[in-house]
């Protein structure tokens, strides 16, 4: 029997789950793999996943957790600096929702709703997102692990919720508001452009430890702002209403249940009033 169904689907797997989601054994996995007896599963792991090591720096890297932070080499992403388009702040799998005006609820196709209130414990800043957009990007293990500022802007400091760590894949996603359990971390970007917009980044099974490099000041546009080390693992962008048009086909494969795949500053949408201007520049 496949894991994860056993895992979400089953009542004996539901108790096994308990264990597995809790962050004492994250704890315990993270330190293995921060350990040089890490090291044998990289091999093993690149050639499963089809990874391609020419794109990666890979000098010094001693334990599976070195490996799984790795650096992209210069050049092989591209961040669309025009200040009216709005990037993909990570690799992985995007999918955009409507926040409801009334109740500011997200409702995912065949998955757990869930409002942003509980997304962020914070009932005054999250009504300020209400009839805006939710873009969730899932990164699979294959994924670049490290992300970027998708705007920048004036930043708050990072705010950590304590949570648990079940997986990112859809099979939990349908079951459970693994958002709202898990354990996130997020930070407050002032943008002249696109308004005061949060990026968040949700822990997953096992590690998904989350690593920010810089607290309260200024988010510069498409640099590093940090990395995940092992776990599937998501980032989460909320935008004001008004502030942001997703890409057509974004929109409408989200429509269809159908996630999308993107590269870190892949152009994900733009300001409205952009919509009919070359290159997406306002005068």
């Amino acid at each position: 029997m496949d894991a994860l169904p056993f895992l979400y689907k089953t009542v004996p797997g539901r108790a096994l789950l308990k264990l597995l989601a809790a962050p004492a054994l994250s704890r315990a996995c993270g330190a293995f793999l921060d350990s040089r007896l890490s090291a044998f599963l990289i091999q093993g792991f690149v050639r499963k996943n089809k990874i391609n090591m020419d794109d990666y720096e890979t000098n010094n890297i001693s334990t599976f957790n070195e490996f799984f932070r790795r650096k992209i080499k210069e050049g092989k992403r591209h961040f669309d600096m025009t200040p009216s388009v709005f990037c993909a702040p990570c690799d992985g799998l995007l999918s955009v929702w409507h926040i409801d005006e009334n109740g500011g609820t997200v409702i995912p196709v065949k998955q757990s709703s869930y409002t942003i209130a509980s997304l962020l414990k914070d009932e005054k800043l999250s009504a300020s997102f209400r009839g805006g957009s939710c873009l969730v990007f899932r990164l699979c293990v294959d994924n670049y692990h490290r992300y970027c500022y998708a705007d920048g802007g004036k930043k708050s400091d990072n705010v950590f919720i304590p949570g648990v760590l079940h997986t990112v894949r859809p099979i939990a996603l349908e079951t459970l508001p693994v958002f709202v359990e898990n354990s996130r971390e997020y930070t407050v970007i002032e943008s002249p452009v696109f308004g005061t917009f949060i990026q968040m980044e949700v822990g997953a099974m096992l590690v998904g430890r989350i690593v920010n490099l810089t607290r309260e000041g200024i988010a510069v546009r498409g640099h590093e702002k940090g990395f995940f080390e092992y776990g599937g693992s998501t980032i989460i962008v909320l935008v004001g209403p008004d502030k942001l048009s997703v890409r057509a086909d974004i929109e409408e494969n989200s429509r269809q249940g159908k996630e999308t795949p993107v590269l870190m500053g892949e152009q994900v949408g733009f300001r409205p009033e952009a919509e009919n201007t070359p290159a997406g520049k306002i005068d």
